[in-house]
Formats: structure tokens, C-alpha cells, sequence
């Protein structure tokens, strides 16, 4: 199967003949070629999308949403074929892929809520005979640049906010998983979405990304990735003036306090950190666990790890499926020997599986770190693999510093019964999301994600906060007293 870009409605062949395989992280299976686009294939695209958002506008917000009514319907009607096409190009186990296609459900609903609310304010005027109000406006051509992690969730968190309130978009997935954006992309069609509201361009971030973030037609860029890749985001969308929103990495941590119940503290941690194989910007690598118990729960961890199932995604009984790609093996590899010449003690873990049945794939053993220092590598920097270390500390003030002494602010967890901790910990751990007794993963779709520090620049995914990404807000004055009247000069009682 050969993937070519949505857009106007139809498939359309770029004007680049390049494909690259998409490869089944788990056999090395090829699943499909997709498309290398180019610069003129992103101006198609936009110049379709700049058409059809001039009409797309002026359909009121409950008719828009309409649209995702039906997508979400859609969407729980194919909910078990779209999660095996997930795992099957991803890598994550069927039961994650199964939430993630529900969460893309859930955001639909949701959003769609939104067509009727869309919520401005009235507000008096100073003057008489005035009214005075505001209104969220859309923005025209936003551009959507998603990772392969989570394939359907992330480009629902950007485009069904983007659809209701009014803009067309671009979107660009990652190279790696191009079937979900294929089958998203007849979904759309499917259910009736206009013609150049949804556009899809193939290719790689070097080609098509930077063509988007160049465009002048488009107004916004919404981005989920690296840091490092973030950052030149941003720094060419300040150029240009575009509204720029990013979510980018993390190094979250779950804090185990003496009076915590070690064996939730247990669940949750293994959920956190090797879900998914650890490539969450949400998953837990660091575990700060306090002195009094760090002996017990490393021991529980390291019973546990050892029992977890590892293979292909597609088999009910696996836990931990493979990583994305061998680039991602080699990366992971090579942050186990970093922990190992800083001094850290490997446990359990720290190799790739080469051997069969994991020879085909991407396979990396669960893998944990202890006397680990908080100024270590592989405490400061992200890993995106199944890694996790742990750092002792000796008070719950310390546990604190700890975990906000990372460049990221995106999930933080605490483990304990006290009260007083559980609301000290929510005003002072400095990310974006917080967690009490549950591991860093589980955000849910109708709260913000989104992070602080080196994790994002102050946008939000999902939530009604996802809205002023995709919307301006209009000011609106009405002066029905039939003559002049002058703000802060004509207001004299």
C-alpha cells in the first residue's frame, strides 16, 4: 500500500516520487510506503485549506461540530481496527491501543460540546447607551506537526479543536506512523467533512515541517516533539509571527514518601515507566523514593519488572512491546552506559533483546537504575525508552527540590497519606500536571496537558484551554446612544 496526501478531499500524488517503508516495530514487517512530500505539496495543501476555511468559518460553531458528532461516531464504530493499526505501526500493546483510539473518541465528544458553548463574555460598558462583549474569532490556516508515540490521540487533541472552532488545518504526522493519519484521513471524508477543511501532507520534518512553519498563510503552528526540535519551532515562528504552540519533552517523576502504600506506589510506577516502552513525555524515569523505604520498594520493583511480559503489542499477554525504530535502541542503549560510567548500579535490565523470538524487532529489556544522584545524567535528561532510576532522599522537602531540579516541568507524582503533604506537594512541585497516589500518566481529555520550564511555551493541549490555541479573541463595542461618546473622556459622573 502506498500512502499519498489528503488533500482537498481527494488522495493526490506529490510532486516528489520518493517513499520510505513503514516498518512494524515488532516483526520489522513493512506495512506500507509512504510519501516524501515536498515545499509545493505543503502550498497545495495550503492554498486548498485557505479556500475552504473562508466558507468553513461561516458555518455556526454547532453545525461544525456536528462533523465531530460523527467523526467520534465513526471512530468507536472502527475502534478495534484503528488500535491494531496502531500497534501494528507503533509498537504499544493493543490494550494502550485500544485507550488511545478512545481518547481520540473522547476528544470528539468533547469538543464538539464545545460548538455550543465557544464561551465569550459581556461585560458592561463605562459609557451609556454601550454594550460591550467578546467573542472567540478563528484564526484561518493552522499548521499540526504530531509525533509517532501516541498517532491518534495527540492529532485529535490539535485538530478537533481547530475544526470547531472554525480554521482548516495542515497536519504533518511523524514518518514513522502514517497509516493512523491514512485511516484519520478517511474518517474525515467518510463523515462529510468539507472539502480542504482537513489536509494531510506526508514527509519529513526537514522538508514539509520547515515549509509549514515558513508559510505565511499559516497563522498557528501546534507542535508535540523534542525540545531540541522545539525550540527551532519556535525560533522560526517568532520570525514569522505565528502563534506557536509546544509540547515537548519531560522528565517526570514519582516521589515515594516512608508512609506511602508500596504496593499502589509499585502499580503505578511500572505503568508510568515502561507503558508504552517508556515513550511517553509523560512516562516516569525517575522514582524519588524517601530513605526510610528506598530498600523495600527497589526490591518490589525489581521482582515485578522481572515477571513483565515482553513481545509483540498484537499478543493479549504482552506488556512491553518494542521501541520505535533501531535509531531509538542505539539512543537508549547508550543513556544505560552513560548511568554505568557515572556510577549508578544497574539492577535489572540495561540490554537489547537480539535473540529470538525478539531478533525481528525493537526490543529493549525493562530497565532499572539505583544510587543514582539527582545531578546524574540519566536523571537530568530524557531517555524515552523503558529506563527508570532511583534517587533517595532523606525528607519530603527534599523530595521536592529533587524532582523540580530538571529543565522539564511536564508530570510529577507523589505516593503518601499525608494530607498536608498531598496539598504542600500540588502548590510546589512545579509541573504541569500532578498526580496524588497515582503514577505521572492518565491525563484525561477534558483538563489542559501541557507543561512548564523546558517542556512547553505556555499552550495547552485538550481541555476548553486548547481553544486559545485555535481562536483570537474579538472585542466587540455596540453604541446605541446615537451620538459621540468617548471612552475614559466622555464617563464623568
Amino acid at each position: 500500500m502506498k500512502l499519498t496526501n489528503f488533500i482537498n478531499g481527494e488522495w493526490q500524488d506529490g510532486s516528489n516520487a520518493k517513499y520510505i517503508p513503514v516498518l512494524n516495530p515488532a516483526t520489522g514487517e513493512e506495512l506500507a510506503q509512504v510519501q516524501l512530500s515536498t515545499k509545493e505539496d505543503v502550498d497545495t495543501a495550503v492554498e486548498a485549506a485557505k479556500a475552504a476555511q473562508k466558507t468553513w468559518a461561516k458555518v455556526p460553531a454547532p453545525k461544525r461540530a456536528d462533523y465531530l458528532y460523527e467523526i467520534g461516531r465513526l471512530m468507536k464504530q472502527k475502534k478495534e481496527q484503528l488500535a491494531q493499526v496502531l500497534t501494528k505501526e507503533m509498537g504499544k500493546v493493543i490494550e494502550e491501543g485500544r485507550g488511545e483510539v478512545q481518547e481520540g473518541i473522547d476528544m470528539a465528544y468533547y469538543m464538539a460540546g464545545e460548538g455550543r458553548r465557544l464561551f465569550g463574555e459581556t461585560t458592561p460598558s463605562e459609557l451609556a447607551d454601550k454594550f460591550a462583549m467578546s467573542v472567540r474569532a478563528p484564526i484561518g490556516v493552522v499548521g499540526l506537526i504530531t509525533p509517532w508515540n501516541f498517532p491518534v490521540a495527540i492529532a485529535t487533541w490539535k485538530s478537533f479543536p481547530a475544526i470547531v472552532a472554525g480554521n482548516a488545518f495542515l497536519w504533518k504526522p511523524a514518518t514513522e506512523t502514517p497509516m493512523m493519519a491514512y485511516e484519520m484521513a478517511k474518517i474525515f471524508k467518510e463523515a462529510g467533512l468539507p472539502d480542504g477543511v482537513a489536509n494531510i501532507v506526508f514527509g519529513s520534518g526537514s522538508e514539509v515541517g520547515n515549509a509549514m512553519i515558513e508559510h505565511k498563510d499559516i497563522k498557528v503552528i501546534s507542535f508535540t516533539g523534542s525540545t531540541e526540535t522545539g525550540r527551532k519551532v519556535a525560533e522560526a515562528g517568532g520570525r514569522n509571527l505565528k502563534k506557536v504552540s509546544l509540547e515537548m519533552g519531560g522528565k517526570n517523576a514519582v516521589i515515594v514518601m516512608e508512609d506511602a502504600d508500596l504496593d499502589l506506589a509499585v502499580e503505578g510506577i511500572l505503568w508510568s515507566a515502561f507503558g508504552t516502552a517508556g515513550q511517553r513525555c509523560t512516562a516516569c524515569s525517575r522514582v524519588i523514593a524517601h530513605k526510610d523505604i528506598k530498600e523495600a520498594l527497589q526490591n518490589r520493583l525489581l521482582e515485578k519488572i522481572q515477571t513483565l511480559t515482553i513481545g509483540d503489542g498484537m499478543d493479549e499477554s504482552v506488556k512491553v512491546g518494542p521501541v520505535i525504530n533501531k535509531k531509538a535502541l542505539e539512543k537508549i542503549h547508550s543513556y544505560v552506559g552513560i548511568g554505568q560510567q557515572e556510577g549508578a548500579t544497574l539492577l535489572v535490565g540495561g540490554e537489547i533483546l537480539a535473540e529470538a523470538p525478539y531478533d525481528k524487532g525493537n526490543y529493549y529489556a525493562p530497565t532499572m537504575f539505583t544510587d543514582v544522584t539527582p545531578d546524574m545524567r540519566i536523571a537530568q535528561e530524557e531517555i524515552f525508552g523503558p529506563v527508570i532510576s532511583i534517587i533517595e532522599v532523606s525528607n519530603f522537602e527534599e523530595a521536592i527540590e529533587v524532582n523540580n531540579g530538571v529543565i522539564y516541568g511536564l508530570s510529577s507524582s507523589i505516593y503518601t497519606a499525608d494530607v498536608n503533604r498531598v496539598f504542600k506537594a500540588q502548590r510546589d512541585l512545579d509541573t504541569g500536571i500532578v498526580y496524588i497516589n497515582a503514577g505521572t500518566t492518565g491525563a484525561e481529555i477534558h483538563l489542559p496537558f501541557g507543561g512548564t520550564k523546558g517542556t512547553g511555551n505556555g499552550h495547552r493541549d485538550s481541555g476548553v484551554a486548547a481553544l486559545d490555541v485555535f481562536t483570537e479573541w474579538k472585542s466587540i463595542y455596540v453604541d446605541y446612544s446615537g451620538k459621540l461618546q468617548r471612552a475614559q473622556i466622555d464617563n464623568e459622573i
